[in-house]
């Protein structure tokens, strides 16, 4: 009886470690998403947490080398500051330019990829415009977003800031600018969305088609590792078709 006693410890015992190490293995840490580009991350309705595309594709890359991830939902200048500053681990969706590519730590394969558009009040003439199209002209841009740096740069192109999208294409729709940029689909939807702004703004042209990363944090430990499981968490998730399927339940939920 002793004997069992003792073998019954030893299983216990066994057992306990086993689960002990499962929960070390288990390990978590906090992104900063952006609150207001929806579909890709935006706050939900009731304001609980973070919906899109991308915390739904980085919850998945990042379960596969168990970690959990818990979001902050901040605006985006907040959001990439946090990361900077180390207050949180990384921040999505940026877009790498050479104003921040020594900033963050960056994974080598994009999130997703989408076209930064050219809008026009839906008067306007032409079509098909490119940045050689906005010299001498103005043009409105959200503050705290990440642009190219040919566009930023360029002496013969007046920029204006705006303090989010929507206000971006109020300020359009009134002629204070002339042209505005804003990724397509986040800028369809805002139109669709906003019955004021129907019928006066269109799509003229694509200054470039963009992907987007998780910015990673130089100042929060272990930063630069983090990029890298990352990566590979992502490609785990593109091998197996979870990607995929991620991607296609999103264009079937907005019709693309």
């Amino acid at each position: 009886m002793n004997r069992l006693l003792m073998t019954l410890r030893i299983l216990l015992t066994f057992a306990l470690g086993l689960l002990i190490t499962a929960a070390q293995a288990q390990r978590t840490l906090t992104l900063a998403a952006e609150d207001d580009w929806a579909p890709y991350s935006s706050m939900k309705a009731d304001r609980s947490g973070v919906e899109g595309l991308s915390p739904d594709l980085v919850r998945a890359a990042f379960r596969t080398q168990d970690i959990e991830v818990n979001f902050l939902v901040v605006p985006f200048s907040r959001c990439l500051m946090y990361a900077e500053t180390g207050r949180v681990a990384g921040c999505f969706n940026a877009t790498i330019t050479e104003a921040n590519r020594n900033t963050y730590h960056w994974h080598a394969t994009p999130l997703f990829h989408e076209d930064l558009a050219i809008f026009a009040r839906s008067d306007a003439a032409r079509a098909g415009l490119t940045e050689k199209h906005l010299e001498g002209k103005l043009v409105g841009i959200t503050a705290g977003y990440t642009y190219p740096t040919s566009f930023m740069t360029n002496p013969r192109i007046t920029r204006q800031s705006a303090n989010s999208d929507a206000n971006l294409l109020n300020m359009l729709a009134a002629g204070r600018v002339e042209y505005i940029l804003l990724n397509t689909m986040p800028g369809y939807m805002r139109i669709a969305n906003t019955p004021a702004l129907q019928g006066r703004v269109k799509l003229v042209g694509t200054l470039q088609t963009d992907g987007f990363w998780i910015a990673f944090s130089k100042q929060a430990a272990g930063g630069e590792a983090l990029a890298a499981t990352f990566e590979q968490g992502l490609l785990a998730i593109k091998a197996s078709g979870e990607y995929d399927r991620i991607t296609t339940r999103f264009r079937r939920q907005f019709g693309l």
